[in-house]
């Protein structure tokens, strides 16, 4: 093997300092959610879902803020893609439910809800519930949405002269299942 000659020595140098520092900025980026958002410490990503879905928003009368019509969420449906694990699978709500291919399936309860951005979706952090089937979803404690992009509310009039009239809105996250260590 032959040494690396003294003068090409600095740029091997930033070469290697620029991919390590690339590396550590893929590291933290699984922390990069809001902290409301985050996993116990004690859990690990098991399965990243990039996800291609829709939701259907229906104009409806609220009692939110006195009586008014308002674009409320009626159903979502999305596939999941394959991450790292190599699985697929498929989200539907309600109830907020996740297949995968390897027929495992859980259930979860939102618990937090937090805003992404202007015209997308919102966050989402899940608490499941027990799965069943034997899977990669077995065991799995929380669930995240990331959004990416689209799924917000329809930006079209919602009033009497609509009322009943549903709008589907697609959008794209990360569905990221997490498990206890």
């Amino acid at each position: 093997m032959n040494p690396i000659p003294t003068h090409k020595r600095p740029v091997l140098a930033s070469l290697l300092l620029a991919c390590l520092a690339t590396t550590t900025a893929g590291a933290a980026s699984e922390n990069d959610v809001p902290q409301i958002m985050q996993v116990p410490a004690d859990n690990r990503i098991v399965w990243r879902a990039p996800a291609e879905g829709v939701v259907t928003y229906e104009c409806r009368m609220t009692q939110t803020d006195g009586a008014r019509f308002a674009w409320v969420l009626a159903a979502a449906t999305a596939t999941l893609g394959a991450g790292q694990s190599g699985q697929t699978g498929a989200y539907k709500s309600p109830p907020e439910t996740w297949r995968a291919a390897d027929r495992s399936t859980l259930t979860g309860m939102e618990t937090v809800r937090a805003a992404s951005g202007p015209d997308r979706l919102p966050d989402q952090l899940v608490l499941a519930n027990p799965s069943r089937g034997m899977g990669v979803l077995t065991g799995v404690t929380y669930i995240q949405r990331l959004v990416r992009a689209g799924g917000g509310v329809p930006q079209a009039p919602c009033s009497t002269a609509n009322r009943g009239q549903q709008a589907q809105v697609k959008y794209q996250a990360d569905y990221v299942f997490w498990k206890p260590n």
